[in-house]
């Protein structure tokens, strides 16, 4: 293994030769009277704030956040389009709780219906989506298990598209965050509607019960949740900048309970850190050199965007190191591993990532295979 402090590229060109700063002192996180509760940042995935985020909890209405993402990713395939009608089954109809209040026997689209589960909340909304992408609202809850699993909920099962009470109807924080930010990410144009004010069905208008809307312009979204074992949960996001963050409450005491904690939340990660992108996937960050190939120097870089995100005026201090697996030999294959990009700050590591070939190199002829060879050996 060689070790090379590195300018990996001109965004840490000042910064790699910083040196090590004392630690940065932070204020205490917020109170948050909660069972369980996280902040984290979406593009670094850094938790700034958390509180018992593995410990298994009822999700109430919380679960619509993957009967949504269920839907988009049908709608992502084809398999179904937002001008679908959907028949409304007695199923369907006599769901109690937050209700959309379609009606038995009537065609609704599936655009309308999506608006019912995301804005208003409605359990008769989620089984109708459920019924005519599965056909069962049983089999849907095994399709939502699928792309759990695919994320990796790992404390995550779920039983029914609405949030209603089951023993085996269970999730965590850490997984509920990670569900919206995939939600954020797959399907933007989804999670849009997520922001949403009111709509109005058959002539009944309802409001979106995340009351951050209202308080805080820079929140887009994204789920509210209560029944009485579960309490009151909120997932919400918010944007202010080049930073999104996401925060999770669970089983506060009231509304105004779970208003409260989640804009604390968001307002000391927003004004106590900041984030930023350090590389781009895929973006030369070093050139080596490449022995019994067709061409002597590879390019390396990073499969995913790296960002990291650090107490406020901390980037200076940042401090970026790459290592690389030396000799490289051909062949090589694109995406295949050869070292790690290592990013510290005050003497701590904040982020390792692989650094791959950018390019797949093969052999070079049996004369350059020789030479390289020698060359090796003195080397």
């Amino acid at each position: 293994m060689q070790y090379l402090r590195h300018c990996l590229a001109p965004l840490l060109l000042s910064v790699a030769v910083s040196g090590f700063a004392a630690a940065p002192v932070l204020p205490s996180p917020p109170t948050v009277d909660a069972q369980a509760y996280l902040l984290m940042d979406y593009y670094s995935g850094e938790f700034l704030a958390a509180m018992g985020i593995d410990d298994p909890v009822e999700p109430a209405s919380v679960t619509k956040l993957m009967t949504a993402y269920v839907v988009a990713s049908q709608l992502a395939a084809s398999h179904i389009s937002l001008d679908d009608r959907v028949t409304i089954s007695e199923q369907a109809w006599r769901m109690g709780g937050s209700r959309m209040f379609v009606e038995v026997g009537r065609q609704v689209s599936v655009e309308d219906l999506l608006m019912g589960v995301i804005v208003e909340s409605g359990n008769d909304a989620s089984v109708a989506l459920a019924e005519k992408i599965a056909g069962s609202e049983e089999v849907f809850a095994s399709m939502m298990n699928q792309q759990a699993k695919r994320l990796g909920l790992n404390g995550t099962n779920f039983v029914n598209s609405t949030g209603l009470p089951d023993p085996n109807h269970y999730t965590t924080a850490r997984d509920m965050a990670i569900l919206a930010a995939a939600l954020i990410r797959d399907f933007p144009d989804i999670y849009k509607m997520h922001s949403i004010r009111e709509f109005t069905y058959n002539g009944i208008k309802q409001y979106n019960r995340n009351q951050l809307l209202w308080r805080d312009e820079s929140v887009d979204g994204v789920k509210t949740g209560h029944t009485e074992s579960a309490g009151y949960c909120l997932v919400a996001s918010a944007q202010r900048g080049d930073m999104r963050l996401i925060s999770v409450v669970v089983r506060t005491a009231s509304e105004k309970a779970r208003v409260n904690a989640s804009q604390a939340l968001l307002n000391f990660g927003f004004r106590f850190y900041e984030t930023h992108k350090l590389y781009g996937a895929f973006e030369p960050l070093a050139s080596e050199r490449i022995w019994k190939g067709k061409i002597e120097l590879l390019q390396l870089g990073l499969e995913d965007n790296l960002y990291v995100t650090i107490p406020r005026g901390q980037y200076e201090q940042l401090d970026a190191t790459l290592h690389l697996d030396t000799p490289i030999v051909a062949p090589v294959e694109k995406g295949q591993p050869l070292g790690a990009v290592k990013v510290a700050l005050a003497g701590e590591e904040l982020a390792e990532r692989a650094l791959i070939a950018l390019q797949s190199v093969p052999e070079g002829s049996l004369f350059q295979r020789m030479a390289d060879r020698i060359r090796l050996l003195f080397k």
